[in-house]
């Protein structure tokens, strides 16, 4: 596809092209923007169908507006990331910072659970990443994450993993996380709950199972995390 519109409609043609550059690192996570005007010339449209797609992709996190600087990419800091995707809490919805605890990174053969769960084909590889994370320095959830290899070479063999990952895969690996979609459960610890986290088997535990999909709409991670249900609770406000 060329960066000029062709025969689709124009704000999903105009939109898609901005989305494009994004993910090949033609502006960086921090940049400006050139100017809506710019940008419309650039592509051989209205400075209102641009401004259009503009608000979209600001609404969607990918951009961010800045009073009397501009349009910028919107960078996934590791507390904008934390912020936006981390939602466990104490009851009452104080906020909360997790730390970094034990972890395991290594690369193997998919699992069919695995391949539907994030499109992929059948002997594609993955790199799974078993950690630990930490609330007040007392073990508190248990996550096991699971990447498409060929999205994040080399992923396994840096020294350590930030805090949060999606920082990483932005700077890194130019995959932006856009949306993710959770289902919540309530499980049992197992024997392997109570070595990490140091609860009884048997004991109530919140399980959450999350899908991270990238601005490419694709699905990029698998993360299912079990989390302590005596301190911790999962909360989001509605609006």
């Amino acid at each position: 596809m060329s960066d000029t519109p062709g025969y689709r409609p124009l704000y999903r043609q105009v939109y898609d092209i901005i989305v494009r550059k994004v993910a090949q690192g033609v502006w960086r996570p921090g940049e400006a923007l050139p100017s809506e005007q710019a940008l419309a010339r650039e592509l051989g449209v209205s400075q209102g169908t641009m401004r259009k797609v503009l608000d979209a992709l600001t609404a969607e996190k990918l951009l961010e507006r800045r009073q009397g600087k501009g349009t910028f990419i919107a960078e996934n800091t590791q507390e904008r990331a934390l912020f936006r995707f981390f939602r466990m809490a104490r009851p009452g919805g104080e906020r909360l910072t997790p730390q970094r605890g034990e972890e395991t990174v290594k690369v193997r053969a998919s699992r069919a659970a695995e391949q539907a769960k994030l499109d992929l084909m059948r002997g594609d590889r993955v790199v799974e990443i078993v950690r630990t994370r930490l609330i007040d320095e007392r073990p508190a959830i248990r996550e096991i994450i699971v990447l498409p290899a060929a999205l994040f070479p080399g992923i396994e063999k840096r020294a350590s993993l930030p805090n949060t990952l999606y920082s990483l895969y932005q700077t890194e690996y130019s995959i932006n996380i856009v949306s993710a979609r959770e289902e919540l459960s309530a499980v049992a610890a197992t024997a392997e709950d109570q070595a990490v986290l140091g609860v009884p088997v048997g004991t109530p535990l919140l399980l959450t199972d999350r899908v991270a999909i990238s601005l490419q709409e694709r699905k990029v991670e698998w993360r299912v995390s079990r989390a302590r249900s005596d301190e911790l609770v999962y909360a989001v406000t509605l609006n």
